[in-house]
């Protein structure tokens, strides 16, 4: 089969298409027949040696897929051969196959496109969680969205509008804030052009927000906690501007505020979580107000492109690797 492997760490020519094995099929998993792949800022992590998690080259990237199954592995008992269905893999979504672990994997209604199915996982669980699980968000709150024009960004403003919350987003790039805007966003701040500090103050008579998503890392991460209220609270999920403050102790006694560096992959092991978002997420999904914003489908054999794309950060969406034919 065919598959997008990287060798050893390296920039966007490290992506090589080539011929691999099949991936053997064991207990408890699932083989899929790979329709589309999710591109995130993980696989660039991948890519170039700095994903924070374990992983060995050579290395497949990829980490949301939707097709359809294949084969079943021993004790596998509510999915069957030729289920359409949504996965998150460990690694491996860059290929015509893969293998998932069969709790990761869960059946697509006829509503939801195989397009979709591989656009939501690893973006909206992620928003999911950090609203709803590790923070509460209430009507009424305000919520500071970092890179607001971004995959995970637009569904954490989609999700937040709908409980009744106020969003202040900020975006790097212009244009990026018009999708935000649409979503529901009540204000989006040109990184380059204002400080987001003074606004927020001005939007909230300096009380401050009550929740900061951030995906940047760097300056924007440290200077987030003089946006934030008294006991208000910090989620980070990536660090796209680099690494961020060195102690985080002298941030949080600002505004006694509180701090998570959250990773959906902490979520997966715990069954009953990962399928409070997932049913939260699919019924969302088949109600049609939670919008996936799929920007292209790029063909499997221009990855590069893809890569590309996202590394240049002008995509306010989702982009989808096209393995199917």
């Amino acid at each position: 089969m065919r598959a997008v492997i990287v060798h050893s760490p390296g920039g966007i020519d490290a992506l090589a298409l080539e011929e691999v094995p099949e991936p053997k099929l064991g207990q408890g998993e699932v083989l899929i027949k790979i329709a589309f792949a999710g591109c995130n800022w993980a696989d660039t992590q991948v890519r170039s040696g700095n994903y924070p998690h374990p992983y060995t080259f050579p290395v497949v990237p990829g980490l949301e897929v939707s097709g359809t199954i294949l084969g079943l592995g021993a004790g596998v008992d509510h999915l069957t051969v030729d289920d359409r269905v949504t996965a998150l893999p460990n690694m491996g979504g860059y290929a015509e196959k893969c293998i998932a672990e069969a709790s990761l994997v869960a059946k697509l209604p006829d509503s939801i496109g195989l397009d979709v199915g591989a656009a939501f996982p690893v973006q909206a669980l992620t928003a999911f969680h950090m609203l709803h699980t590790i923070y509460n968000l209430k009507k009424n709150d305000v919520v500071l969205v970092h890179a607001a024009g971004g995959g995970v960004g637009l569904l954490v403003i989609q999700m937040a509008v709908k409980v009744g919350a106020r969003v202040i987003g900020t975006v790097g790039t212009e244009g990026k804030e018009k999708k935000a805007l649409q979503y529901g966003a009540e204000r989006i701040v040109n990184l380059n052009q204002e400080d987001f500090v003074a606004v927020v103050n001005r939007m909230t008579c300096n009380r401050g927000v009550d929740l900061v998503i951030d995906s940047l890392g760097g300056e924007t991460l440290d200077r987030s906690f003089d946006a934030v209220k008294v006991l208000g609270h910090v989620i980070n999920i990536g660090e796209a501007q680099g690494k961020p403050f060195d102690n985080i102790r002298d941030r949080v006694l600002l505004m006694s505020s509180s701090f998570t560096r959250f990773s959906i992959s902490h979520v997966m092991p715990n069954a009953l979580l990962w399928q409070r978002g997932m049913d939260f997420v699919l019924e969302a999904l088949a109600d049609n107000w939670l919008d996936i914003p799929i920007v292209q489908k790029v063909p499997f054999d221009e990855v590069c492109d893809m890569h590309r794309q996202i590394e240049g950060r002008q995509v306010a969406g989702k982009l989808l690797l096209a393995i199917a034919s």
